[in-house]
């Protein structure tokens, strides 16, 4: 399958319409409003080099600080990044400590350079277990993405994290603002579920992709990627690179993509 690129061999920014351009004058499709991404590999990764999986972990959060970059400047609207789930709790704590502290020094440098770089930061997911220095400066986080515009760059980091959670939880509150008349059963729609989940707000991701190989959800964005294209690569994330995320969406602009059957 040709791919479109430059002479460097790499899609370029876009313009201020949302297309990308090319050297020669041309244009590039605009890229997918909203990707996102299963980050997985990074274990394999360091076992393959004979370094401890927290090796794997560390080389992984560059990729994602490299291609969440990557993807603001080809005019990607929304970057959502499966971090931490529910289930990795059962990991060693070392391991845990290890994915704890590599988020802690990436929130700490983000605090520092969001409103500069125009990066909005949110998290999906259950904050509850997770240590107060970090709910602490997740909070502060999305106090800065309120003061940025909303045409601004944002990134999701999915951090203890399920999709059946997530929706199970969405269903609470549903349920608890019906108990307080607040709600009733009958107004319940997708739009009305939709702005109880962690997402509201965001539009659903056109594309989701999983390196490493494996080819399945793993309990990732369940309800929002009802239409979501999907991309697997052999590649482990830490090896992931621009070229990688270049064959993705070559890939997604390459499909004829049907909702419920009617073409749009």
């Amino acid at each position: 399958m040709a791919e479109n690129r430059n002479e460097t061999g790499r899609l370029t920014p876009p313009r201020a319409n949302g297309t990308a351009r090319r050297e020669n004058g041309g244009s590039l499709p605009a890229p997918p409003r909203h990707i996102a991404i299963i980050m997985d590999g990074n274990g394999r990764w360091a076992t393959k080099r004979g370094l401890p999986r927290t090796a794997g972990h560390k080389a992984g959060a560059e990729t994602f600080r490299k291609i969440a970059t990557y993807c603001k400047d080809l005019g990607v609207k929304y970057l959502t990044v499966y971090a931490f789930s529910t289930e990795n709790w059962k990991r060693s704590e070392t391991e845990v400590s290890a994915i704890m502290a590599l988020l802690k020094k990436y929130l700490l440098e983000a605090v520092d350079t969001m409103e500069r770089d125009h990066i909005r930061l949110h998290f999906f997911g259950d904050m509850s277990p997770i240590a107060p220095e970090l709910r602490a400066l997740a909070r502060e986080t999305d106090e800065i993405t309120e003061h940025l515009s909303k045409d601004d760059f944002q990134a999701n980091v999915c951090l203890n994290y399920g999709g059946r959670d997530e929706i199970l939880r969405a269903a609470r509150r549903f349920a608890a603002n019906c108990a307080a008349g607040k709600r009733r059963p009958e107004e319940l729609d997708e739009a009305v579920f939709s702005g109880y989940l962690d997402s509201a707000g965001i539009p659903d991701p056109e594309l989701i992709i999983r390196p490493s190989g494996e080819q399945r959800l793993s309990n990732f964005l369940l309800w929002q990627s009802a239409y979501a294209e999907f991309y697997y690569t052999d590649t482990l994330w830490p090896d992931f690179d621009e070229a990688e995320l270049d064959r993705a969406i070559a890939a997604y602009h390459a499909r004829d993509r049907r909702f419920g059957g009617v073409k749009k």
